[in-house]
């Protein structure tokens, strides 16, 4: 542990939209915001090859170009943007209490949370593979879709969520075929419905995914078992959508913090205030519907905002 403890009017923990959009908000409020940038800096955005749907970009801008305007945005204004990530936390007191790398102690008077939620993959070194190449495999249907409209893909998932954007990839797409790893959906019946009733959506199931086929640039087909009968297919895809689920990236604070079974931050409806007053959460930590970049922006505006209103009851 650090011998030296450090003083801080704000902390934010976690860049991306939220993080940064609250720094800029904070720092234009005189509040002296630092802001850790995580174990990955400007968050899932800086996976993601184009963004086309973040409002002023007419031309669209990469993930990583985005994140880094917006870090200079922040800096410009006077935000603290360090290395480092929250290891540890203790918010049983007034003064909110962080650990940085397990050795930077810090005593907050008030703490926005910014961490995210990490997608789920199946794992597949294919997967991986054509993931971090940035183009033929994704996790935001809504995100990347447009990327492949009038072309043919696959998603694998079984929930709500998977049909909610099998059905999404359904109006851009030529073909969508739904991989499913069992012999039932676990979606609400109504959702089930409604990717049964698609006529461009082939639902294919008991199918587990083996390989993401492609000329290590580009994906051309999915290869899948069919857990049945044991044969393999290959389907024609240029695009493979992963829809199994996020993880929030919030086990640090669950001794503290409220969560819903699945581990996203219970925030009051209509705030971003938490359990812990002082305790602000920003973007998809406490987000599992919409996961966009402009609403973890817009989130991070209001964290600030409520932690400024929060400082000021304290005076």
């Amino acid at each position: 542990m650090s011998d030296t403890i450090e003083k801080i009017k704000c902390l934010i923990i976690g860049s991306g939209p939220a993080g940064y959009t609250a720094a800029i908000y904070a720092a234009r409020a005189n509040m002296n915001p630092v802001l850790y940038q995580g174990m990955q800096p400007g968050g899932q955005l800086t996976t993601t090859n184009e963004v086309e749907n973040f409002p002023g970009y007419v031309d669209g801008v990469t993930g990583p170009e985005m994140m880094v305007q917006l870090q200079e945005q922040a800096k410009r204004f006077g935000a603290d943007i360090r290395d480092g990530w929250a290891t540890k936390v203790d918010f049983s007191g007034d003064i909110h209490k962080v650990w940085i790398n397990d050795s930077i102690e810090l005593h907050c008077e008030t703490v926005i949370i910014s961490t995210g939620a990490s997608a789920k993959y199946l794992g597949l070194p294919s997967e991986q593979h054509y993931l971090n190449m940035g183009g033929g495999v994704s996790a935001c249907a809504v995100c990347d879709g447009f990327f492949y409209r009038n072309q043919e893909v696959v998603i694998v998932g079984a929930g709500d969520s998977a049909c909610e954007e099998a059905h999404y990839l359904s109006k851009l797409c030529k073909k969508v075929t739904m991989l499913v790893r069992s012999e039932k959906f676990r979606a609400s019946k109504i959702m089930e419905e409604r990717v049964r009733k698609t006529e461009n959506i082939e639902i294919l199931m008991n199918h587990d995914t083996l390989e993401v086929v492609g000329d290590n640039q580009v994906v051309h087909a999915i290869k899948a078992l069919n857990k049945t009968t044991g044969e393999v297919i290959e389907i024609p895809a240029t695009g493979f959508f992963v829809a199994i689920g996020h993880k929030p990236n919030t086990d640090i604070f669950k001794d503290y913090i409220t969560l819903d079974e699945t581990g996203y931050i219970i925030n009051t409806p209509g705030t971003s205030n938490t359990n812990v007053p002082g305790v602000f959460v920003a973007g998809d930590a406490a987000d599992h519907v919409y996961r966009q970049a402009i609403t973890a922006a817009g989130t991070g505006c209001m964290a600030a905002l409520d932690a400024e209103r929060y400082l000021a009851s304290k005076e």
